[in-house]
């Protein structure tokens, strides 16, 4: 049974999302603030997602992020939620680690939706135990111990930088659009959203930088992954 920590301030969010989410048959667990959810992930009962409220007293959600991916559980997921809706803040959020966010007012059953996708997609990389490595020119990517290495150097990407690479190296030289690299890497309808592929198209541009594997801009369609001189 999946155990889900919820990080949230207001005492009603927590219990609502605990009722929903126990429905769907998750084990739940229960943070007011950020510093107790990081002892909390320390303690005996490890989550396999953490919902994390942006605002919180105290270590407030970016801080508890970004701890949580330099810590000793750096692809554990973590989707934000919070009440600011701005597009810099989802970036921020999404460049430091997270999974996914939703903003409130929500709909719990949305909420659950997307754990249930998140920990979905996180089985399927997780359950390619046998299968080879990927590569496309000079860069190495290992799905079931999730690694990358360029030029036979190791570079270290976040969980949805990494879901994004091996999305395309498995489609090499075909044209993803916006939608379905979505769909394949957040692993589920998310409508409006194109912003975030192209911030975590960004940044692997940044750290491929001087590859022989070129992500390729299909002006009004999509990206590629190709294989450069």
């Amino acid at each position: 049974m999946p155990t889900v920590l919820v990080v949230d301030d207001e005492r009603n969010i927590r219990d609502l999302l605990r009722m929903y989410l126990e429905v769907e048959g998750y084990e739940v667990l229960e943070a007011p603030d950020g510093a107790v959810a990081l002892q909390m992930l320390d303690g005996p009962t490890e989550p396999d997602l953490v919902i994390l409220d942006l605002m919180l007293p105290g270590l407030d959600g970016w801080e508890v992020c970004r701890r949580i991916r330099s810590g000793r559980r750096p692809m554990l997921p973590v989707l934000m939620l919070t009440a600011r809706d701005q597009d810099v803040d989802k970036i921020v959020g999404l460049e430091l680690g997270a999974d996914d966010y939703v903003t409130k007012p929500f709909n719990p059953r949305e909420v659950t939706a997307r754990v249930k996708a998140i920990l979905r997609r996180t089985r399927l990389s997780e359950g390619f135990l046998s299968e080879s490595p990927l590569v496309v020119g000079d860069v190495v990517l290992d799905p079931p111990r999730r690694t990358v290495s360029v030029a036979g150097k190791p570079v270290t990407l976040r969980r949805k930088e990494f879901d994004l690479l091996e999305a395309l190296m498995r489609h090499r030289d075909l044209v993803l659009t916006r939608d379905q690299l979505l769909e394949q890497v957040w692993g589920y309808d998310y409508p409006g959203q194109t912003r975030t592929v192209d911030v975590h198209i960004a940044a692997l541009r940044r750290k491929l930088a001087g590859s022989r594997a070129k992500i390729e801009t299909v002006v009004g369609v999509g990206y590629r992954l190709t294989e450069g001189a």
